[in-house]
Parts: C-alpha cells; sequence; structure tokens
C-alpha cells in the first residue's frame, strides 16, 4: 500500500551524486519536501528542478528540506546539476524502494504507446515526519510556489 498523509517518513536509503547515501528519514526534524520526477534534462523536470532551486532560499529561510528524487544515476545528476546550476539536492532511488513506497509507478502514455514510469509528484512531510500534503500528477507552472505556501502554512 501506498503512504498516504498520516503515514511517517519511510526507512529508505537513496544514493547521491556524491557518492554517499542518505536516509529519508534523516529528514525528520523539519519540514521536508520530496518531490519525484521521471527524467533529469527533460524540459518538464528542467523547469520542476529550476523553480526549486530558484525558491530553494525561501524553503531553507522557513527551516524546510527539499529532495529531487528520480531513476537517474547519481553521475547523470551531477551533470544535471551542472549543467543548470541547480542547488536543490537530487538524489538516486537506485533499488525503487521510495518510487514504490509512495506508489508513484504508473502506466503512463505517450504519442499513443504506453509504458510504465514515475508520475511527477509532491510530498510534503511535517516537522514530525509525518506526511501531511501530497501532490500526485503534478503539473509544473507555478508548483514549486504553491510548495512553499503550503511549508508556509504549516504550524
Amino acid at each position: 500500500m501506498a503512504i498516504v498523509e498520516g503515514s511517517k517518513l519511510p526507512d529508505i536509503d537513496l544514493a547521491t551524486p556524491g557518492g554517499g547515501r542518505l536516509n529519508l528519514r534523516d529528514y525528520a526534524g523539519k519540514p521536508f519536501v520530496l518531490y519525484f520526477y521521471p527524467k533529469d534534462d527533460t524540459a518538464g523536470c528542467t523547469r520542476e528542478a529550476q523553480d526549486f532551486s530558484q525558491l530553494y532560499p525561501d524553503f531553507r529561510a522557513l527551516g524546510a528540506d527539499i529532495l529531487g528524487v528520480s531513476l537517474d544515476t547519481p553521475a547523470k545528476h551531477q551533470k544535471f546539476i551542472d549543467k543548470y546550476e541547480l542547488t536543490v539536492p537530487l538524489a538516486t532511488d537506485d533499488a525503487r524502494a521510495a518510487i514504490d513506497a509512495f506508489g508513484i509507478w504508473v502506466e503512463k502514455s505517450l504519442y499513443g504507446r504506453t509504458y510504465m514510469g514515475i508520475d511527477r509528484s509532491t510530498f510534503l512531510f511535517d516537522a514530525k515526519g509525518v506526511l501531511v500534503r501530497a501532490w500526485r500528477r503534478v503539473r509544473v507552472p507555478g508548483h514549486a510556489a504553491a510548495v512553499l505556501e503550503a511549508v508556509e502554512a504549516l504550524d
């Protein structure tokens, strides 16, 4: 069953571009925005990463962390970060554990072809590590600003 509002941050390890690992539970203790996106260096994913990077100082000023996650390799993430001067941290779900836990591996369709992929989704956890808001099937324009407003509204 997919993680739903009221669920705690799961105990899942992800790979980082620097060659390290992080655990989602490490983000408990402060507001945390976890966003999943299909693929580095594509139009929508680039715009989303740029939007979150632009607003990253505002999220940090509220004490919130952000993490973008896809299936791309850590090396591909680093190239993506360097190419667009992204400031938002990225991680790789190399075991697809987070993608499965959040229930975002879905059937998609493009030009009449169906395939399985990541449903662009964002999850907001409060400082206690509890999921308080989920956005699924995200449309990029204005999304990062809407997430920032939700963080501002946290108690």
